[in-house]
């Protein structure tokens, strides 16, 4: 006998005996996997049994050194009473998608019973999460991206974007997994600049996005039209006010919106009404 069909003898089992399996191994919940420079990635099953790799992380270090700064001299110019309004009438259990520094958290209601707030950047989450150990509501800080939100189906009462929907990746995909952890009924508010109704500006606006913007501005399109996109990812917008912070010497003025929007189906039909109706 040759000296490989031997040794392939010797290794078989007698005939109606099994060898025992191995031991399974439970999957791990988080591992990490290769990933570009400035991502990290975990595997993330939520409701479901797909498992797939989702980034958590994303970082500008330059533009999370300065948009605090930003954000808070945007406050004295009209910021501070749009996130009041944003806000307000807010209950129960609440997703805010893209935190920045925890900027909002002064301005949620005592009857927000816990706030889990969602922030890719480093630096800025650190900040948010020095600021929720002084904030008047329960919260959770969490690294995660609104592609691919840290929640179960339907787990919130309400989420929040705020100047978060220029930045995102695929504002469609994001909008659509904001829905998927929202309670059927539950609320999107959202407060985001957006493109400009004077076709010059528009036009500048679209120029910068094409070039510079997007990398200056840690992702952030300055050209987006995003009441639209709310509406194409199936919600339908109950509440839209448009309002501007105001500029301040050579900076110009910013249009913006604040509103409240329901995934189709539980939307009421008192659709359009305007935030101070």
């Amino acid at each position: 006998m040759e000296g490989g069909a031997e040794a392939r003898l010797r290794a078989s089992p007698p005939a109606g005996r099994r060898e025992p399996a191995a031991a399974s191994r439970p999957p791990r919940a988080t591992r990490r996997q290769p990933a570009a420079a400035g991502s990290e990635w975990q595997d993330d099953r939520r409701s479901s049994s797909r498992l797939r790799a989702v980034p958590t992380t994303h970082r500008h270090p330059v533009f999370g050194r300065i948009y605090p700064r930003i954000a808070r001299a945007a406050e004295a110019r009209g910021g501070a009473e749009h996130r009041r309004r944003l806000l307000a009438g807010l209950s129960g259990q609440v997703l805010e998608v893209g935190a920045g520094d925890g900027l909002n958290y002064g301005y949620y209601p005592a009857e927000v019973t816990r706030l889990v707030a969602v922030e890719p950047e480093p630096r800025m989450r650190a900040l948010a999460e020095q600021a929720a150990v002084k904030a008047a509501i329960a919260i959770e800080v969490r690294p995660g991206r609104a592609e691919a939100l840290p929640g179960q189906d339907g787990e919130f009462d309400a989420a929040v974007a705020s100047l978060v929907l220029c930045s995102v990746s695929d504002q469609l995909t994001a909008l659509r997994e904001v829905a998927r952890v929202l309670k059927p009924g539950g609320e999107l508010r959202f407060y985001e600049h957006v493109r400009s109704s004077e076709p010059g500006r528009a036009l500048l606006q679209r120029m910068l996005d094409a070039t510079v913007y997007p990398s200056l501005a840690g992702g952030c399109h300055c050209a987006r039209d995003t009441p639209a996109a709310i509406r194409a990812a199936g919600y339908e917008i109950e509440k839209l006010e448009v309002v501007s912070i105001r500029g301040e010497r050579m900076v110009p003025t910013v249009p913006h919106v604040v509103g409240i929007a329901r995934s189709r189906g539980s939307a009421s039909d008192e659709g359009g009404r305007r935030l101070d109706d």
